[in-house]
């Protein structure tokens, strides 16, 4: 199958935007392109990202026929290079912004406290001031110019289209000024030189703060491509070698050494070792590490060498797929998103029309010097009417936030589901797995008079050594965990569907169900014990000999030590918890009395899991489901929100909208914590931008004049339009303070 026909999704640089007006041009101009099914433009990150089948070189022609420049990322060589692009860009605004200032800010001074003379009486003074304002609108402007060319070339207009029709204006009303004045009633002869030359250098200043606090919002992707390690250990034909990991195949033989990031996903075959994968799950403590144990490219081997076979490479480790996910998390949009893109794809044509009706106002009904008047305030208008606040608002917010998510190992998959989150009513959480930890583990013991913990869990574990009961497996790991020497047992047989006798130390013991143990030993005192174990929904087996009961065991799938905690968040945040099973409804309420969710659904068949959930949101719930991503798909793609808890390395859990790499609930609060954070954030920046634009526009246009006397001037709207996205930003960036709240973990 040839490259044009794959579905693929594919990341572009996008050059040449200047505001939210460009978005939805670009994005209409890839939605054009044959094979598109979805195309979206992420302003803060000037980046597209395009799904389908279509031919990577026709997106590239498309873009240009917009008017604008765009590159095909492909891999780490392209984020390092447009990075240093990036950085050629702030370096030069430095310098755009610096001969701006150099100029205007003399110019200005002069003129207010009369240093310079007055320029349309000194005609030397005037040109020299034109020559100098025309250096810096090439020099420091000249963006703006070709921006405003492009776009009108392309019938749209754009921040460019405002700024340069201000400052453009401004300059040649002055030279007309210098040249003809006698065209120019008397009292309108002022020259705008500073004001154009200003404008352009705080609209530059604006630029290089806005760049630099946007920085730091792409960090989380930084970090992500920081953890790639660039070289790996193989061996090869019995030689150990260093190769660039992007050599590494699979099924090869990779060496780990103490303090080595692990290149690419794999397995160990010999060795141990303590392993910190606080990148890919947010958990601090390392995890201890032995032969037949999973290991993830990226983490950091911390203590033992060990030898590991791979098994994923490349693209298809569990960091490039992290990596991929949370860079399509950031470049989506939710609806919220969408809004605003849609106003401001007609806001600056709106803007346009707003200023000549304020210049037709004051030519027509103004004081004099009418002229004067309609040219500054028309001027003032367009220039501080820049949709860049507004569309800035959604998208710096959502970088941030989803890359907060990923440090702490949840993985967003969208936009939409990172404002879905936001408005849960309802979760609905799976049992097996997600509230206990998914396997039997022994969590109550009992031991007659004169036998310890210890012996008594030795003589049991003796016992299930010859056992592939899941039950004897729940024994051994109980007694590995407590370091118990396991004696030898002989003799031993398995009773079907009972349990397990054998010799052990000379004594002839059984271990198994009280119903099988009371045929011949007596229960006395023991069997309220059992019973009480038994309302627990805990299996219980009793170790005897042939006079007596040794000891209780109660095996059962513990609940996971947060749990409780993690379900307590989420009811402080409003929401209403709900266990849904399968298994049988007294053992899924004695975990439901132990954990405080507010109602049990037992004994349902997985295909019925999706059923409830429809039934919840026809009530009106907005429902969020937790399960493993895999037996819950159903229930996981109905909900609102469907969160894959515990999947490991498989990050990319098709049904889930969110992706939780830890096995904790707390997981879920805080990926529920964060959207509400982020939704919050952005809902802030969209009202201070449109509170700006609903403000400053008909300031600039004079309407507090008949009252007050007060005009705005243009370099002052020309700073403040600057500033607003310098707001827009730092508001964003509060975003990376969020920190998950810490009460109720182990």
């Amino acid at each position: 199958m040839s490259e044009a026909k794959k579905d693929k999704t594919l990341h572009l640089a996008i050059g040449g935007m200047s505001c939210a007006g460009c978005v939805k041009t670009v994005e209409d101009a890839l939605a054009a392109v044959p094979g598109v099914t979805r195309a979206e433009v992420n302003f803060a990150e000037h980046m597209a990202m395009v799904e389908g089948t279509m031919d990577p070189q026709a997106l590239l022609q498309a873009v240009a026929a917009a008017g604008y420049e765009a590159q095909l990322l492909r891999g780490v060589e392209d984020d390092e290079t447009r990075e240093a692009a990036e950085a050629a860009h702030y370096r030069r605004l430095l310098r755009q912004t610096a001969f701006g200032l150099a100029v205007g800010v003399p110019l200005y001074l002069g003129g207010v406290f009369g240093l310079i003379p007055n320029p349309v009486a000194t005609p030397a003074v005037g040109w020299s001031q034109a020559a100098l304002a025309l250096a810096v609108l090439v020099y420091s402007g000249g963006q703006f110019y070709r921006g405003a060319w492009k776009a009108f070339l392309n019938h749209n207009a754009t921040m460019d289209t405002l700024i340069s029709l201000g400052t453009g204006t401004a300059w040649f009303y002055s030279v007309l000024v210098l040249a003809i004045p006698e065209l120019i009633p008397e009292g309108a002869r002022h020259v705008y030189f500073e004001a154009a030359v200003l404008i352009i250098a705080l609209v530059n200043l604006g630029g290089v703060l806005e760049t630099r606090a946007r920085s730091r919002t792409a960090q989380a992707i930084r970090r992500l491509l920081d953890l790639r390690p660039k070289t790996a250990t193989v061996i090869r034909e019995g030689r150990e070698m260093t190769v660039p990991v992007d050599r590494v195949g699979l099924e090869e033989m990779v060496r780990v050494r103490p303090g080595e990031r692990i290149p690419v996903d794999g397995v160990v075959i010999e060795g141990r070792s303590r392993v910190d994968e606080s990148m890919l799950t947010g958990e601090p403590m390392p995890v201890e590490k032995g032969v037949g144990d999973t290991v993830v490219g990226g983490t950091i081997n911390k203590t033992g060498t060990f030898l590991m076979r791979t098994t994923h490479v490349g693209e298809a480790t569990a960091l490039a797929r992290i990596i991929h996910l949370v860079r399509r998390a950031q470049a989506a949009k939710p609806a919220i998103g969408r809004l605003a893109d849609r106003i401001s794809a007609v806001f600056v044509p709106t803007v346009m029309i707003i200023a000549v009706v304020t210049f037709l106002a004051w030519y027509h009904f103004g004081p004099e010097p009418r002229l004067s008047y309609a040219v500054t305030t028309a001027m003032t208008v367009l220039v501080i009417a820049c949709p860049c606040a507004l569309g800035l608002a959604t998208p710096i917010s959502l970088m941030v936030g989803v890359g907060k998510a990923a440090e702490h190992g949840i993985l967003i998959r969208n936009g939409e589901a990172l404002q879905q989150a936001s408005r849960l009513s309802t979760v609905i959480l799976d049992k097996t797995g997600t509230i206990t930890e998914g396997h039997p583990a022994l969590v109550h013991l009992v031991c007659a008079e004169g036998l310890d913990e210890g012996e008594a869990l030795a003589l049991a574990a003796a016992l299930e050594r010859g056992s592939e009961h899941p039950l004897a497996e729940a024994v051994l790991n109980a007694a590995r965990e407590r370091g118990v020497e396991i004696p030898p047992a002989s003799d031993f047989q398995a009773v079907a569907g009972h349990g397990v006798e054998g010799t052990v130390a000379d004594r002839r013991l059984r271990l198994g169900k009280p119903d099988w143990i009371t045929r011949s030993v007596d229960l006395g005192s023991w069997a309220a014990m059992v019973a009480d174990q038994a309302r627990e929904a805990r299996t219980v087996v009793l170790l005897v000999d042939e006079a007596r009961v040794l000891a209780l065991l109660a095996i059962a799938d513990p609940i996971k030590a947060d749990a409780r905690a993690a379900i307590d968040r989420l009811h402080r945040e409003g929401l209403t918890v709900v266990m849904l099973t399968g298994d049988q409804r007294l053992s899924a309420e004695a975990v439901a009395r132990q954990v405080g969710v507010d109602e049990v659904i037992a004994e349902v068949l997985p295909e019925d899991k999706d059923r409830v959930v429809a039934e919840r949101q026809a009530r009106g719930e907005v429902v969020g489901m937790v399960g493993d991503g895999i037996n819950d798909a159903p229930a996981l793609a109905r909900a609102e929100v469907g969160f894959a808890i515990g999947t490991g390395t498989d990050v990319a859990v098709e049904s889930a909208d969110i992706t939780l790499m830890r096995g904790s609930l707390h997981g879920v609060a805080d990926a529920i914590a964060v959207s509400r954070a982020t939704v919050r954030n952005i809902k802030e920046n969209l009202f201070w931008a449109f509170i700006y634009n609903t403000l400053g526009i008909p300031v600039a246009a004079g309407v507090l004049y008949p009252f007050t006397g007060l005009l705005l001037n243009p370099v002052v709207a020309g700073a403040a339009m600057a500033f607003s996205s310098v707001t827009v930003v730092a508001n964003a960036n509060r975003l990376r303070r969020f920190r998950p709240a810490k009460e109720g973990r182990p």
